[in-house]
């Protein structure tokens, strides 16, 4: 019988409610690559599945998205799991996905990988922000479950080791959602105790989901926040967690993460004596090489024959003195012959020296001029004549030239 005339949104209402009233439609398992992967601000997941031939639009809500071990990502291989509808406001159908797990690898091996990805980049786990563990600690911290063997094993191991050194227990869960929380809140809890030196955080071994607290994103960033060294002893000595990654040391068990931190009496104190042993054969030593320098200090002429070593000290210092006295009047001779010929020399280029001999030294008045030739001055004109013991100012009443031969023309 055919359908009589339908609206669009009658038609799509008509189909999408004979497809889900299909059972085999309604928990589909879907392989395919993952494409247009998108995680909306609201928490849900958009994608499309597609294989060589056809594309499948997706859509997983919040709800069962805040579940997911990893991250889906474009180009991923993926097996979805969930039902077929019709979004009725676009006219098409899509799988509204419940489960959504890796093709061929686990959902905690994508998740593990991705999230060791990010801190490593992050720089948690980089060696130099790595705390040195403490020699000799006064109180031992241990994060793990109150009824596990790790627990047992970590107490025997302690005071099998060193039974004075005081451990004290935070107890938390160490699987199950809960788990992660618990952890971060103990370390939280003893870092704000003062006197706590080393802290071991972890548990026994299991598979990966019961060891996954330890991969949890928390925890680790709890574990790279401590100021307290952390000794990470979760019990698989194959493989590593991210916790073992970011602390401090990684034990392989907790018996060898007691081992770690607690050290062993007996060996302490043979280090010790092994050390005070070495102190005294090299104070023994001192003593010794002291002794012999003393000897050769007595020995010495300084203290067999202090007054003449004293005597001859006293000898070098007159021959020094000598030795100065003599240099002094050396310097003395030679600057005062110096000094000598220096005012031999002034004497003779002394102006005054030759008005002592009857020169004189004519000079124009009032101007004080020298007259050097008959020419600069005219008679009437006063002048000012220079002897050797004083001055003449005169009037010129004449000039006569003289001619003057030089004495070199005669030659």
């Amino acid at each position: 019988m055919p359908l009589p005339l339908l609206s669009v949104s009658q038609l799509t209402r008509y189909l999408k409610e004979r497809i889900d009233k299909d059972i085999n439609l309604q928990n589909l398992w879907i392989k395919g690559e993952i494409s247009n992967y998108k995680r909306h601000s609201s928490g849900h997941i958009y994608f499309t599945l597609k294989d060589a031939e056809s594309t499948l639009p997706c859509v997983m809500f919040r709800g069962k998205a805040l579940f997911l071990k990893f991250e889906p990502a474009h180009g991923m291989q993926v097996l979805a799991g969930g039902c077929l509808s019709i979004y009725e406001r676009d006219g098409r159908y899509q799988l509204y996905v419940e489960n959504l797990q890796p093709a061929g690898i686990g959902a905690l091996s994508i998740a593990y990988e991705q999230l060791k990805e990010k801190l490593a980049a992050e720089g948690l786990f980089d060696a130099r922000w790595k705390k040195n563990l403490p020699l000799l600690p006064r109180r031992v911290g241990i994060v793990t479950s109150p009824t596990g063997a790790a627990l047992a094993d970590i107490v025997s191991v302690s005071k099998r080791r060193f039974s004075g050194i005081q451990l004290i227990l935070s107890p938390v869960l160490v699987q199950g959602e809960l788990a992660p929380a618990q952890i971060v809140q103990a370390i939280e809890l003893m870092n704000r105790v003062d006197d706590i030196d080393v802290l071991i955080v972890g548990r026994g071994g299991g598979s990966l989901e019961e060891l996954w607290a330890f991969n949890d994103e928390r925890v680790v960033r709890a574990i790279f926040a401590s100021r307290i060294p952390v000794i990470s002893a979760v019990g698989h000595e194959t493989d590593y967690s991210l916790a073992d990654f970011a602390a401090d040391r990684r034990a392989p068990t907790p018996s060898a993460a007691a081992e770690m931190a607690v050290p062993d009496r007996r060996e302490l104190a043979k280090h010790l004596s092994l050390t005070c042993a070495r102190l005294v054969r090299v104070m023994q030593e001192r003593v010794r090489e002291q002794r012999r320098r003393l000897q050769r200090a007595t020995e010495s002429k300084v203290f067999r024959h202090p007054r003449r070593m004293l005597d001859q000290s006293k000898q070098y210092v007159d021959v020094l003195n000598l030795r100065l006295i003599r240099a002094f009047q050396t310097l003395t001779t030679a600057r005062s012959h110096k000094f000598t010929k220096q005012a031999e020399k002034l004497a003779v280029l002394n102006p005054l020296a030759v008005l002592r001999r009857g020169y004189s030294i004519a000079r124009s008045y009032p101007q004080r001029r020298i007259i050097k030739t008959i020419g600069a001055i005219t008679p009437g004109e006063e002048i000012e004549v220079i002897l050797a013991d004083g001055t003449l100012l005169c009037r010129v009443e004449a000039k006569q030239r003289e001619e003057v031969e030089d004495d070199r023309e005669k030659a």
